[in-house]
């Protein structure tokens, strides 16, 4: 399986980090994304829509422990999300959903996701180098534990982070 380095860390601030990221980045798009969750034997598998018509349903392994991870991941794409999430609903148990909206900025081979999650509020996922960490100004402190899925599942016991 293909993998990467990946960092998750708390905004506290949208409009600065997103100034920094603009000033480090090649370039910039906004995605939608609507992020179903399924209970499998291992790992975690999600069904992304992109809410235009297109999707991919990811399986992937990561440790749930701060700091930079590794995440092996295998992604097949769909042009039928709707259908394919109707099909998987009717198979697997649902674990949840996380929509957002993705900035992503590309800094040098690095991919930069600044995301509004709803229920959560604002986190920065980094493909992930501790330079541009620093850049960014993230600390250590910002890192996030687990999934988005995980936080909003344990938000009743713990509060929202932002």
């Amino acid at each position: 399986m293909p993998s990467n380095v990946e960092v998750k860390a708390c905004v506290h601030d949208v409009a600065c980090l997103t100034e920094r990221a603009r000033q480090l980045s090649q370039s910039e798009a906004t995605l939608q994304q609507r992020d179903t969750f399924y209970s499998c034997s291992r790992g975690r598998l999600k069904l992304r829509d992109f809410l235009d018509g297109t999707g991919e349903l990811i399986f992937y392994e990561r440790p749930d422990t701060e700091g930079p991870k590794v995440s092996s991941y295998c992604v097949s794409t769909t042009r039928d999300p709707q259908g394919l999430r109707e099909v998987l609903s009717s198979a697997l148990c649902v674990r949840g959903e996380v929509v957002k909206q993705r900035r992503l900025f590309l800094v040098g081979q690095t991919r930069v996701h600044l995301d509004t999650v709803e229920g959560l509020g604002h986190f920065l996922e980094l493909e992930v180098a501790h330079i541009l960490m620093e850049q960014l100004g993230v600390s250590e402190a910002d890192l996030v534990t687990g999934a988005y899925i995980d936080l909003l599942l344990n938000q009743d016991q713990t509060g929202p982070r932002n």
